[in-house]
């Protein structure tokens, strides 16, 4: 059996938890952070994980985690 591909974007944007959760970066929190209100932006800053209902189509993207 020949190895899978990874999609090469979504290896630069998620990766896998020690517990094989899929973690991800918060949107909206590159830039124009002077009208985010400070509680926004402090909320934005950590890692999230990916949605229940996205993990599947993931794990077809990135096969090897």
């Amino acid at each position: 059996m020949p190895k899978m591909k990874t999609h090469s974007g979504a290896k630069k944007r998620m990766r896998y938890t020690g517990g094989g959760r899929v973690r991800r970066a918060h949107a909206f929190h590159q830039h124009n952070f002077r009208h985010k209100s400070n509680r926004q932006n402090r909320q934005l800053r950590g890692p999230a994980l990916v949605n229940d209902a996205d993990v599947a189509r993931v794990k077809r993207l990135l096969p090897y985690g």
